[in-house]
């Protein structure tokens, strides 16, 4: 069949789909007419689309020895699709690669992200020398960082979609490639004007593999076997931030500002060559899809194709879908407002503590740059042992799974949260008032290791708590949580001098703890109503009817784990769910 013919024929066979409420499949494959159930253990390697409750979602992870599947009958009522899966052991399936292969490939993306956000804080190491040279003020010179933060808020509601429809490798390699090239110009800048649009280039570009690297842990690992990938994973992204100034400080001194971007250069060209060359697709519907097309040209049939194949909606819709829900649940969804408020206060806080302390350990104390980047020591090590920690979170958290059959409250997601989250503040006032000129170094400095350690389980929890609460909706969630929060974080540092010299080092700082105490109470606030709330909510996940909890009637937590209200409409999007789960440690 020409090529034009077999695309009309799937365009009528996704409007067939789309207008009929089931599609005959053979036993053990029928989906329900009414009710779309969602197993969170089989959504992990779903396209990006708007399943209907007959898409084949088995095919994404079923290996079947014939390599496919029955998919629904053509539109000419002639034969039916074969929807192409893995074989058992099939090697180009990424869950089969070897332990080693999977740890390597896994490292390289943590490492990819942690260079991405070294990158994002480097440069705060100097920012007074490249103000000196172009002759601007402070002011201006951190608009360099703000608009990186902002480039990391905006390119995620393009990058993530378009990931899965063409595949995570093709995305890692353009945009660090981008990336690498862009920072170019940064440091050979002769003007402001350059090295500010440069750094919002390189925003945008390094935003992608920090929001795909979650996705890919979740093509490489199974569900029981996740758990330590994911913990190292999710330490990057705060331990880049960390290290940066450290690095960036001993190497502004010895070698002048415009260094800190030929660092830059250095590191993500070795990670641009190791993703690009060294680490394939990882992204299952990517390969089956190449293995479709494979298969239809050696066997001249045109019934081989994937889910994926049979979605042939414009772009534009699936990018106006991804780029309008986030803001109707950041506005319309107090759970979302709330959590995104939070986030944005700790992200605010962690760019904040970049411009601080330079005036605390440089102005007050006399210290070079190099010195005070040492001062940021304590942070990375509470991010490290926050990490440590993960396990035994995910361990406690099982055990809920097992006590409520498989389906715990999505509060049991807050525990973590209501205990980690009064860290920020007792750090942030041992911080403020440990910092007059005339005191030691020692209080201030390890006052950030609360801080580091409560960053990373505030974070975490609050993701998956949004992910529990939202199922579908989820991922749509998590990118107005980004959103809101990487405008806040990229506009914070533009007054932190100011505020910090007005208020005075004590004041300041007790200012930001009061914000981290008064935000305590949002953790504790949802385990109490947090499920009124999803029951009136228009988008929060209801539960499936069928789900059995543990307890009897009177049981709260059964309360809290079942949202028998309004709920999440029965036509939502599977592939929201999925995205949210690999996203989920990712800041």
């Amino acid at each position: 069949m020409p090529p034009c013919e077999r695309h009309r024929d799937l365009r009528r066979l996704a409007r067939h789909v789309r207008s009929n409420s089931s599609v005959s499949r053979r036993s053990g494959l029928t989906r329900s007419p009414t009710k779309e159930t969602v197993d969170p253990n089989l959504d992990v390697n779903l396209p990006y689309r708007t399943l209907s409750a007959n898409a084949n979602l088995a095919e994404y992870v079923a290996e079947v020895p014939q390599g496919s599947i029955p998919g629904p009958r053509k539109p000419d009522g002639k034969g039916e699709y074969q929807l192409v899966t893995f074989t058992p052991g099939d090697k180009e399936n990424p869950k089969n690669w070897s332990h080693r292969y999977k740890w390597y490939c896994t490292m390289v993306v943590a490492i990819t992200c942690f260079v991405l956000a070294f990158a994002s804080s480097v440069i705060t190491s100097d920012i007074i020398g490249m103000t000196k040279e172009f002759g601007v003020s402070e002011e201006v010179g951190l608009v360099s960082i703000t608009v990186f933060v902002v480039g990391f808020g905006v390119g995620p509601m393009v990058f993530a979609p378009l990931s899965e429809i063409y595949g995570r490798r093709v995305i890692y390699a353009s945009t660090l490639f981008v990336a690498v090239i862009f920072v170019i110009p940064c440091a050979v800048a002769k003007n402001i004007g350059t090295l500010i649009a440069c750094r919002l280039i390189d925003g945008i570009a390094f935003s992608a593999p920090m929001t795909l690297v979650g996705g890919t842990l979740a093509d490489l690992w199974r569900n029981e076997e996740r758990g330590v990938p994911m913990a190292a994973f999710s330490a990057a992204p705060f331990l880049g931030p960390a290290i940066g100034p450290l690095v960036g400080g001993f190497l502004s001194d010895a070698a002048g500002w415009r260094w800190l971007y030929w660092i830059q250069l250095i590191m993500a060209s070795v990670v641009w060559i190791a993703i690009t060359f060294t680490v394939p697709e990882t992204y299952a519907p990517t390969i089956l899809a190449r293995r479709a097309k494979k298969l239809r040209k050696e066997t001249n049939d045109d019934t081989h194709v994937t889910e994926q194949d049979l979605d042939l909606r414009p772009m534009s819709e699936r990018l106006r879908i991804f780029l309008i829900r986030p803001f109707q649940l950041l506005f319309g969804e107090l759970i979302v407002m709330l959590i995104s408020l939070y986030m944005s206060v700790l992200y605010g806080l962690l760019y904040m503590f970049f411009v601080a302390y330079p005036i605390i350990f440089e102005e007050g104390k006399g210290y070079s740059s190099g010195i005070t980047g040492l001062m940021f020591i304590p942070i990375a090590l509470g991010v490290v042992m926050s990490a440590a920690c993960a396990p035994l979170v995910n361990r406690h958290y099982m055990t809920m799974v097992h006590k409520y059959n498989g389906h715990p409250p999505a509060e049991v997601r807050l525990i973590p949260m209501m205990i980690s989250c009064w860290l920020i503040p007792i750090g942030l006032f041992i911080f403020a008032w440990t910092s007059y000129p005339r005191l030691t170094w020692v209080g201030p400095c390890l006052a950030g290791w609360p801080v580091g350690f409560g960053f990373l389980f505030l974070y975490n929890s609050a993701n998956n708590y949004i992910v529990d609460s939202y199922q579908h909706q989820a991922a749509s969630a998590l990118a107005a949580k980004t959103f809101i929060r990487s405008f806040w974080g990229a506009g914070v540092v533009l007054f932190t001098t100011q505020m910090y010299h007005r208020l005075g080092y004590q004041w300041a700082s007790s200012l930001l703890a009061f914000l981290g105490l008064a935000c305590c109470g949002i953790p504790f606030l949802f385990w109490t109503y947090g499920a009124a709330i999803r029951k009136k909510s228009k988008y929060a996940y209801g539960g499936d009817d069928d789900d059995v909890v543990a307890g009897g009637p009177n049981d709260v937590e059964k309360n809290k784990a079942r949202v028998d209200g309004p709920g999440m409409p029965v036509h939502a999007d599977p592939e929201d769910l999925r995205r949210a789960q690999s996203y989920v440690s990712n800041p």
